[in-house]
């Protein structure tokens, strides 16, 4: 894996255009690429104090990136997944059919034990097996190039999902004052633009005067470190906040919406997504303030019936006693470091996708949608 230092303001960010009395802001952070040395990561450990890239040259390094949150966010984590089976087949000796399958299903097996929770991994990885399938009467190097193309066709389409999903929810955003975020769901957890924070962007470039709250998000600061960084850049209002703050926030009436992405929504309408959103969500309820949840028409797991059922990640408990290398807290204590939460359909306003917005009952509306998704295209 190798590793390539950037000075701050290095990364590509796309210019930022003139409209009227706003400016329209798009920010397309390179999160991830194919390239033909491997697959080249921006390394969200180190953000914000240093912009690097790592280039993974095996499949066992994106793997790696991904359990190591080197890369995160569920489109990303499913993008670069398929990358990452795509550059393992490329480097394959096989010689045979069957032999190159047999490497082929060794390396989706590897990805998908990297971060079970996100259920666009999967996506991406069956998506992958699909193309793979379909290919089998072909020769080996015309396999490889076709599984490299549909990796590198799922990164262009989700950057435009990510689009159209902003613009489906800049209209439900106030046209002024306070949206709440939690974790990062910008460009930097996708291939580029965003999911919550898409639809900040849009509803920006539509001329709202919106100011960001940032939850920190412990243990791992996605939102104090990432979501601050993005919208710094994109010159949007933004304040952090600490996790046990937003109550206190919206009870002052300085909230106006709340708008988080998602790693996995049930069939029902409930949704997996960092820990700590359920506790927003309910906190929004009793506040009365819209809660609403943006994610990609791949995040809907129809075949998760309920939240329930819903895999949660357990973390290493290092990342809840440690900040900074320092130690927090006693030697031997007991440490629960759950990845996510699930909150329940009924605390969600409604669900922002690229093909539409989804009202509750979840169940018919999200259904609609995935099916309006695997429809051929004209």
């Amino acid at each position: 894996m190798r590793t390539t230092v950037f000075l701050p303001g290095d990364l590509d960010v796309c210019s930022i255009a003139m409209a009227g009395s706003f400016c329209e802001a798009r920010l397309v952070i390179q999160t991830l690429e194919w390239t033909e040395s491997g697959v080249r990561l921006l390394d969200q450990t180190k953000l914000p104090v240093e912009e690097s890239y790592v280039t993974c040259k095996s499949y066992q390094e994106v793997a790696e990136g991904i359990r190591n949150m080197v890369v995160r966010g569920a489109p990303a984590i499913g993008v670069a997944a398929a990358m990452g089976i795509a550059l393992g087949l490329k480097n394959s000796s096989a010689a045979r059919l069957a032999d190159l399958a047999r490497d082929f299903d060794q390396i989706c097996e590897a990805m998908g034990k990297t971060r079970p929770t996100a259920v666009n991994l999967f996506w991406a990885i069956r998506r992958m097996r699909e193309k793979f399938d379909e290919l089998r009467s072909n020769s080996l190097p015309d396999i490889k190039h076709a599984l490299v193309e549909e990796a590198q066709r799922m990164y262009t389409e989700d950057i435009a999902a990510n689009q159209a999903l902003g613009r489906q929810g800049a209209t439900l955003m106030p046209a002024r004052g306070g949206v709440l975020t939690h974790c990062n769901a910008g460009a930097l957890a996708t291939c580029g633009y965003g999911t919550a924070l898409g639809v900040i962007r849009a509803a920006v470039a539509q001329g709202k005067a919106l100011h960001v709250y940032a939850d920190e998000t412990r243990p791992f600061l996605q939102g104090s470190r990432l979501t601050a960084w993005e919208l710094m850049k994109d010159g949007i209002p933004t304040t952090v906040i600490s996790d046990n703050m937003a109550g206190a926030l919206m009870h002052q009436g300085k909230i106006g919406a709340i708008v988080v992405g998602a790693d996995r929504i049930a069939a029902n309408g409930d949704v997996a997504n960092k820990i700590g959103t359920y506790t927003v969500a309910v906190l929004a309820h009793e506040h009365r303030i819209p809660f609403y949840v943006a994610a990609p028409v791949s995040t809907i797991d129809l075949e998760t019936p309920e939240g329930s059922s819903i895999p949660i990640e357990q973390r290493n408990a290092r990342e809840v006693t440690h900040l900074g290398g320092q130690q927090l807290v006693p030697d031997g204590v007991a440490v629960e470091n759950l990845a996510f939460d699930v909150t329940p359909a009924a605390y969600v306003t409604a669900i922002i996708t690229e093909l539409g917005v989804a009202h509750a009952p979840y169940g018919p509306s999200l259904r609609s949608l995935a099916e309006a998704r695997a429809a051929p295209q004209p």
